[in-house]
């Protein structure tokens, strides 16, 4: 928020000397300004200021601070203003500005203490000034302070549309601290008074979705239809509400347009260039723990280095983990790009001359889209964060297989689909799991039936919790087993539960774990159920690296294959249902059926799994064969107006290095 800059009325004439006393007193300051050095200003200069500044209006202070420049600083700017409060504090009608432009030339100058003095002043002479207590809850919130930073928020006497930036902000810091129901219910005010906010609908919806509030797309909205809070749901959210491709696509599209700009030029070249090896890059701000890691470690240690260089673009923080560790380490280069601006992170990979670059989050959080606007490699795709189309002009491929995206649906995502291999879904061998835990250890009964489903929340769709109750009523026996995401969603589904004539104690909810302890825990339950249209990916995997059987359904969207597809490549296939109905009668029937269930439990062995989605090596294989073939492809047919790489076509086998 930026300093206020003020223009008189006919009101402030009396307040304004005359142009000859006004061009005396202006100009004698200019002097001062102008002679401040970087540091700030000397205290005899302080002095000399406060002398001159009794009785000017605060407009010639602005335009006296812009005409400094920037050799004034914000310290020097925080003198200024000290020295003509002081010298007007009981005549001028606009001291709450004043004080509103120290508070931000505090900040600038690193005194978060003197900002946050100076902004409660503003608000005590004008307690509707909106941006000093937005900034005051901000400083409050970056200090620590986040219960103080609500209150000075909620006491903030606003009105019209100033309030709702106050309860934007509210809304926000209650997510940030978990309290996702009293943030949901606050957005939910903000869309009543006015619902045409695209990112307040997308949040909103989203947290609904995360604490089970159903349906996530009420009629209460004026103005706005259920249908249209659906089509305006966010890019991750839509997911799970919609097996619909084209409306995922659209939604996607929507959110690019709002978050991303067209960029003045592309950095790269057209075609890939001459460089002995292929660089390929990686681009994430999730290179630590987290799910995309966890599959992605092997293929980046196992790139053959006779016919790739490997390139990391790192924009994640440190989160102290082996696993990142790892990650990095795996990287020919590494370069951090958290502090930089995403125009200067695009220039870093143009300059390290990258063929291939991989995003790997997609539409998700800390992503960095807008370097892809700037098109830093000649070759750019998306891949494994975002299950989804990424519908951003400089991006070339959604990187797949032939299953989660049929040749039939290829047309309805953006970019273009790439298949990459056998499987879409890369997996870490290395990864040990340990035995798998009890069911005493795992805090489960001995007896009886264990379904499980360890996916976020927000997947748990109103119709596919009625399928499990279902299941539940059919299977008298069985239990649900839940992880644990928020207090509210935990309390809705258990009231859904209820509702339906299932007893709470039939669904347990258990905290999440690390890694190791989570894999182990899988080995305790019976039969994996899955969500949909939003089905488990690396939870899916992992559940089948246990050998836990696991059923799902499979529908049109990526997102609605992507368990299928795991159960197709172990030849499964009988866990895979096409309608809620089909669902419930498999699950029903091998919790109820204790040869049925034996027979399908059979194909989740080590072996089915070392042979197929956990065989790195051929995946390996496959991925850099696709590479490969492309940038052929490339060399043998340039685009207009380009050569080809030196007419090189890559190796197809491992050279040694020299030779």
């Amino acid at each position: 928020m930026g300093t206020i800059q003020f223009t008189p009325t006919a009101a402030d004439a009396g307040l304004i000397p005359s142009l000859t006393v006004r061009d005396e007193v202006t100009s004698r300051l200019d002097v001062v300004l102008k002679a401040a050095p970087s540091a700030g200003i000397d205290p005899w200069k302080a002095d000399l200021i406060g002398g001159v500044l009794k009785g000017i209006p605060l407009d010639a202070i602005l335009m006296a601070v812009e005409r400094a420049g920037p050799g004034l600083g914000a310290l020097g700017e925080t003198i200024i203003y000290r020295q003509w409060i002081a010298a007007n504090d009981s005549t001028s009608p606009l001291l709450h500005v004043a004080w509103f432009n120290l508070g931000e030339a505090s900040t600038r100058a690193g005194k978060p203490g003197d900002a946050a003095v100076a902004y409660g002043n503003a608000l005590t002479l004008r307690p509707d000034m909106h941006v000093a207590a937005i900034n005051l809850g901000l400083l409050l919130e970056a200090n620590g302070q986040p219960d103080q930073a609500l209150v000075t928020w909620d006491r903030a006497v606003q009105a019209g549309t100033a309030s709702l930036a106050l309860q934007v902000q509210q809304a926000r810091l209650l997510e940030k601290l978990g309290r996702l129901g009293e943030a949901e219910k606050v957005l939910h005010r903000v869309l009543l008074r006015d619902p045409a906010q695209p990112d307040i609908i997308f949040h909103w919806v989203h947290l609904r979705q995360e604490t089970c509030q159903w349906p996530v797309a009420p009629s209460d909205v004026s103005g706005v239809t259920a249908a249209e809070l659906l089509a305006s749901a966010g890019p991750l959210g839509i997911l799970a509400l919609t097996d619909d491709i084209e409306m995922q696509t659209e939604a996607a599209a929507a959110w690019v347009a709002r978050h991303t700009q067209p960029t003045l030029r592309h950095l790269a070249p057209l075609m890939p260039y001459s460089h002995r090896r292929i660089r390929i890059g990686y681009l994430s701000s999730d290179f630590g723990s987290h799910a995309v890691s966890y599959l992605i470690a092997e293929l980046l240690e196992r790139h053959d280095r006779c016919r790739f260089e490997v390139f990391g673009y790192c924009s994640s923080q440190d989160d102290g983990t082996e696993l990142r560790q790892r990650i990095l380490a795996a990287f020919d280069h590494c370069r951090f790009i958290s502090g930089i601006s995403d125009a200067a992170a695009a220039q870093v990979i143009r300059n390290d001359e990258i063929d291939i670059l991989i995003d790997l989050n997609g539409i998700t959080d800390g992503n960095r889209l807008q370097v892809l606007r700037w098109k830093p490699a000649p070759i750019q795709a998306t891949y494994l964060g975002f299950v989804g189309s990424v519908p951003i002009p400089e991006l070339d491929y959604l990187l797949c297989d032939r299953l989660v995206i049929p040749a039939e649906y290829e047309a309805a995502y953006q970019p273009k689909p790439l298949p990459i291999g056998r499987f879409y879904q890369a997996n870490d061998s290395k990864r040990g799991h340990g035995r798998p835990m009890s069911r005493a250890e795992a805090g489960l009964p001995a007896n009886g039936f264990v379904f499980c489903c360890f996916a976020k929340h927000y997947k748990i769709t109103e119709a596919i919790f009625g399928a499990w109750m279902t299941i539940l009523k059919r299977a008298d026996r069985a239990i649900l087993w839940l992880a644990k995401d928020n207090p509210y969603s935990e309390a809705n589904l258990l009231e859904e539960a209820r509702g339906t004539g299932i007893a709470g104690s039939r669904l347990i909810f258990s905290e999440r774990v690390d890694r190791e302890p989570y894999l182990r825990r899988l080995g305790a339950a019976d039969l994996f159920l899955d969500t949909f249209p939003y089905n488990a990916g690396t939870v899916a995997s992992d559940a089948i690296r246990m050998n836990l059987p696991l059923v799902t359904i499979s529908g049109k969207a990526f997102a609605a294959r992507m368990a299928g597809r795991l159960l197709h490549a172990i030849d499964a296939g009988k866990g895979i249902c096409t309608s809620l109905d089909h669902y419930i009668d498999m699950a029903v029937q091998l919790a109820t059926d204790q040869a049925a269930y034996e027979r399908y439990q059979a194909l989740f062995t080590d072996p089915a799994w070392d042979r197929t989605i956990g065989d790195i090596a051929t995946f390996t294989k496959d991925y850099e064969e696709t590479w490969i073939e492309l940038i052929d492809r490339s060399a043998r047919h340039p685009r207009a107006g380009q050569s080809g790489v030196d007419g090189a076509i890559f190796p197809r086998r491992c050279i040694q290095a020299g030779a």
